[in-house]
Parts: structure tokens; sequence; C-alpha cells
């Protein structure tokens, strides 16, 4: 893993305070929409859509920002796009495997409480990591090994006996949205990974892989809104049930992603594991605000469980390498003075 640039405290501080706030404002956001906000239901599938496209204009924003021209801007798309359908197909595994995530994701907030949500997301830990071994043959300490089994045990503590939202009235499915919660980790480890192994298997820019990454997400997740809800969007309209709220949680999923790779470039494990602990504590917070969260000792010591195995995980490797140097260099000054 290449090292954290060097960049000042402040700026380290304004990404984890940004990455924070994103994360935990999207969950209660999105469960708002889902559960509380009055009005018609909007269609996920539709919003899920609408997030790839500005993904799209955002990510054409920075690859022309990258290119300092409109020229440049356009040899890179006709190179790495047009030219390029093999990579377009390479990119589409993933953009499937998001579009899976996503919408596992609206469909477990409409059943599982926001809070409840943040702490059993967080098993995208493990499956990362089994991934990052399994695909990059990269190993784990036994550090690392450890906080991962104590984040399931957490997480097996928070679902154990969910915590309830008195002020929703919907009917919800807990089952249904753990389940929906553990496909979107798988998805989240898999496509995550794979994402990262074809960034590093050439010089091409970030911006160019997300545009084609982007590309094949508008195509399936299109392709998702009329298998799913075709003859309702027909009728109603493909932004039928949008809010000001619904069109808020859409600009979040869609800088969320934008603000990942800000932070990963710039930040460590330990600031991101700082953040995702943070983001929990906000969303119980909200949760009990908006949603009348009943917070129990089986959630409490979960979460806590949970916040500690991430700082752990992200704590750096122990360096040994230079410990056996050290033995040596100690047995040759003593054979040293022994001989004088």
């Amino acid at each position: 893993m290449s090292a954290v640039e060097n960049v000042s405290v402040g700026f380290k501080v304004y990404c984890l305070t940004v990455m924070t706030l994103v994360a935990a404002t999207y969950t209660v956001a999105l469960r708002y929409t889902r559960t509380i906000s009055s009005g018609d239901l909007y269609f996920s599938t539709t919003a899920v859509c609408v997030t790839e496209v500005i993904k799209l204009i955002l990510s054409l924003g920075m690859l022309s920002k990258e290119t300092g021209s409109l020229n440049r801007l356009k040899n890179a798309l006709v190179e790495h796009i047009f030219l390029s359908p093999k990579e377009l197909l390479k990119l589409s595994i993933p953009s499937v495997v998001y579009a899976i995530q996503n919408n596992m994701a609206f469909l477990a907030l409409s059943n599982l409480d926001a809070a409840v949500y943040q702490v059993t997301y967080q098993l995208k830990i493990p499956c990362t990591a089994l991934c990052t071994v399994l695909m990059l043959n990269r190993s784990l300490s036994r550090l690392q090994w450890g906080s991962v089994f104590m984040l399931c045990f957490g997480v097996t503590l928070v679902q154990w006996k969910p915590a309830e939202a008195t002020k929703v009235q919907i009917e919800q499915n807990p089952l249904l949205g753990f389940t929906a919660i553990a496909i979107a980790v798988l998805c989240s480890g898999f496509a995550g990974v794979y994402f990262e192994k074809v960034l590093k298997s050439s010089d091409t820019s970030l911006w160019v892989r997300n545009i084609q990454m982007y590309i094949s997400g508008i195509v399936i997740t299109l392709l998702a809104v009329f298998m799913n809800d075709g003859e309702k969007v027909l009728e109603k309209g493909f932004f039928f049930g949008y809010t000001p709220w619904v069109c808020f949680v859409v600009l979040l999923a869609s800088m969320g992603g934008l603000y990942t790779s800000v932070v990963v470039k710039y930040t460590d494990n330990i600031m991101k594991g700082f953040s995702a602990a943070a983001a929990i504590v906000l969303s119980t917070v909200a949760s009990v605000v908006l949603f009348g969260l009943q917070i129990t000792i089986t959630f409490a010591s979960g979460t806590l469980l949970v916040c500690v195995s991430i700082y752990l995980y992200g704590l750096p490797k122990l360096d040994t390498s230079k410990v056996p140097r050290q033995e040596e260099d100690d047995k040759e000054l003593k054979a040293k003075l022994i001989t004088v």
C-alpha cells in the first residue's frame, strides 16, 4: 500500500469531517425518506440510476481538470472509452456488483434503523479483508484477524435483539433488512478489491476508470429500473415521489464516492477507523432523536465492540524486518569485544 501523501493536519481533519458527516447523514436521510417522510414513496431503482449519472458528470469534470484542456479530454475519452470496449466490459463487473449493493442499501434501510444499519454495515471490513487475501495475495496480522472476529461478534450482539424505533409506523422486516446488508457487504468487499486490482494493473487515470465504470453502471441501473418498476415508472413517471429530501440523498450518494477517493489518498487507516466510529455515534444520536430508537444493552455493547475493532484493524502492522538485523549487529559487536 502506498504511503499517505504529506498534507497538512488541517486538510486531513477536513477530509475526516466531511467523510464522517456524509456517511452518517446519508444513512439517516435515506432512512427518513423510506419510513417517515410524507408523500408518495419514490422508486429506489431510479434513485440509484440518477446517482450513477451524477457520478459520471462529476468524474468528467475531474478528468477535465486533470487533463487541463478540452482537446486532451476529448482524446482521453476517445482512447479509453470509444476505442476500448474490452476495458468497458472489464469495468462492467464491478458496475453490476455496485448496482446490487446500492439497491440493497435502500432495501436494508427500509427495514432497519439507520444506527443498526451503520453498525452492521461494518461487516464490509472482514469481507474486504478476505477478498484482499484471496484476490491480491496480501496477508493480515494477528491483530487484524482478531479485530475481524471482534467486529463479527459485535455485529452479532447488535442483531441479536435489534433496537426498535418507536416513531416508525410502517411495517418492517428485520430479517429481510439484515439479509440485504449481508448481500451489500459481500458486494462491497468484492467490488472494492476488484476495482483496486484493475486500477493497479495499469497507469490509467482513476477518473477514466470511474467513467468507464459509471457508463456501464448507468446501463445496468436503467435495466434494473425497467425490470423491477417498469410499469409503475411508465405510469407515474421516472421522478415520481421525488422531494428535496430524496434529491439530497441522491446528491450525498453521488459525492460520497468522490470524497472516499480523496480520503483514501490523503489519510490513513486509523483516521478512516475514527471516521467510521464517529459516523456510527452520529447515526445513533440522530436515530434516537428522529426515529425514537430505544438503545438496548446488547446494542450498546455490540456498537462499542465494533468501534474498538475498527480502530484495532486500522493500526499499522509492526515492522519486524529490522529485528533479526539488530540481533546480528549485537552478535557482531559482542564478538569484537571478545576479540579485543
